[in-house]
């Protein structure tokens, strides 16, 4: 019974905490409309001996319950009663609610009947408490919606946005989106005297830059306009049906597109070994066969693959992945399956190996020598590399054990000469000025590194490159913060 009540009940909410005496006439009059409607049908009956209306919308006993029939009750004889002029609920409702439990279906048990008279009880309670405040009752036709309200606390209320994870867009926002993106880049281009049609990412990201300029230190702050599928997280469709049975078969598992990659990588597996154990069969194996050309590529990394799979991973999955990727790829005959192994490796940006090489020139002595220069932090340095010279090192005219007085700063300094065993072959002028000793050993480092590749082959350039003497120290002192002593050190807590 409590299904039919529920609406009247629900206009006492804002009675709810016991002040039945103060602002609820309204709800007052309307509680008692619709309640004396509903239940002057289920006690009326016509005069031609038709059957009540509480015998249609009260239903059949399922499960010691009572069941909805019908989705609304209307009162053409309310509409016709005189309005009540008392504040008070009429006679004639009250033994309509008095009367209400002994006129149920025979059907009904007699503990579904005391469930009603106790919801009836409830609900009359409650407008008795509430009539010292009503004035009248204007009665007219109404139509009662009998449906099932759900009742929830604040707190379920309070949703848990963190845990909720991204939010989900729907495709019809997307292409809305997408459709309001390209309105706003033929605005922008016809603003910028440029062709819409020609207009790139690139113009629109040179237009934003030029008409918004910002100075903000964070580039994720800064004014942007991308396309969607840019901003947008990738979501995955519905993986279910109407009838609510999941498409996949690795649904269950929590991470159907991880597993199921690694169930088709698998059978990869499989099938390279049953193509080896052909070959075996008709003696054609050879362990020399030709593997994968993987070329200067690298494997996704885990944040690349779990865009692609549009899943989280851990790092023992990613882990798991790279090792089973790695063992089909030392197994012979690999090289059939070379397409698969290309989704999830991409190529490295090709880098120049090529060096720019100081230009040899000579002296009125006919003296090979190079000039270069190295700058590390604040310091720059200056360098002439002489040939066929006994090993004498200057640095601003002093000998370089008087200025670097540090041994690892002299150490730093001789590295390039040692690393190539050149050391006592070439007379050093070096020129350094400004920051300190470290840095200023660093750039000379540099200087004589880059001056040595005039007197060495394209093999050896190589190998200096890759021991890191040509590559330039981009690291700068960080600054000082405020409110800091340092750039990262704080200031001594002192109590008082």
């Amino acid at each position: 019974m409590a299904l039919y009540f529920t609406p009247l009940v629900s206009r006492l909410s804002g009675c709810h905490r016991g002040n039945f005496t103060r602002n609820c006439g309204s709800c007052y009059r309307a509680c008692t409309l619709d309640f004396t409607s509903v239940l002057s049908q289920g006690a009326s009956r016509s005069g031609d001996g038709s059957t009540s209306q509480t015998d249609r919308w009260l239903g059949d006993r399922d499960r010691g319950r009572l069941v909805l029939r019908g989705a609304s009750v209307t009162s053409p004889a309310a509409a016709r009663r005189p309005a009540a002029s008392s504040g008070q609920p009429s006679q004639q409702a009250r033994s309509l609610w008095q009367q209400l439990p002994r006129q149920l279906p025979p059907r009904t048990s007699p503990l579904s009947a005391k469930m009603a008279a106790s919801c009836v009880r409830t609900v009359g309670s409650f407008l008795g408490k509430c009539m010292t405040c009503s004035s009248s009752i204007n009665t007219v036709a109404t139509q009662v919606l009998l449906s099932r309200q759900v009742c929830v606390s604040s707190a379920l209320c309070r949703k848990n946005l963190a845990a909720a994870g991204p939010e989900k867009f729907t495709l019809e926002y997307i292409q809305k989106q997408v459709e309001e993106y390209e309105i706003g880049k033929r605005h922008l281009a016809n603003m910028m005297g440029e062709d819409p049609e020609n207009f790139t990412q690139e113009d629109i990201d040179r237009s934003i830059t030029y008409l918004f300029p910002s100075g903000l230190f964070e580039k994720t702050a800064r004014p942007l306009m991308k396309h969607p599928d840019e901003i947008f997280p990738k979501q995955r469709a519905v993986q279910w049906g109407a009838d609510g049975r999941p498409f996949h078969f690795l649904f269950y598992t929590g991470k159907q597109s991880y597993y199921s990659l690694m169930h088709d990588l698998y059978g990869k597996i499989l099938k390279i070994e049953k193509h080896q154990d052909r070959l075996r069969a008709k003696g054609l194996f050879s362990q020399d066969a030709q593997l994968i050309s993987l070329g200067p590529s690298r494997w996704l990394t885990k944040e690349e693959l779990e865009l692609l799979l549009v899943e989280t991973i851990s790092t023992h999955d990613y882990d798991r992945f790279i090792k089973l990727m790695e063992h089909m790829l030392c197994m012979p005959y690999s090289s059939t399956e070379e397409e698969f192994v290309q989704r999830y490796r991409r190529l490295l940006e090709a880098q120049s190996l090529k060096q720019l090489v100081p230009l040899l020139e000579k002296d009125e002595n006919g003296v090979a020598f190079s000039t270069a220069e190295g700058r590390r932090k604040t310091s720059d340095s200056s360098v002439i590399l002489r040939d066929c010279g006994s090993g004498h090192i200057t640095v601003n005219g002093q000998d370089y054990l008087q200025y670097f007085p540090v041994l690892q700063d002299r150490e730093q300094l001789m590295f390039p000469l040692q690393f190539m065993g050149v050391l006592g072959r070439f007379n050093l002028e070096c020129k350094v000025s400004g920051g300190g000793r470290s840095s200023q050993a660093g750039a000379l480092r540099l200087a004589i590194s880059r001056a040595l590749l005039s007197f060495l082959s394209e093999g050896d350039g190589e190998a200096m490159r890759q021991a890191g003497l040509l590559t330039p120290d981009p690291r700068v002192r960080e600054r000082k913060k405020p409110g800091q002593e340092g750039a990262r050190r704080k200031f001594t807590w002192k109590k008082r």
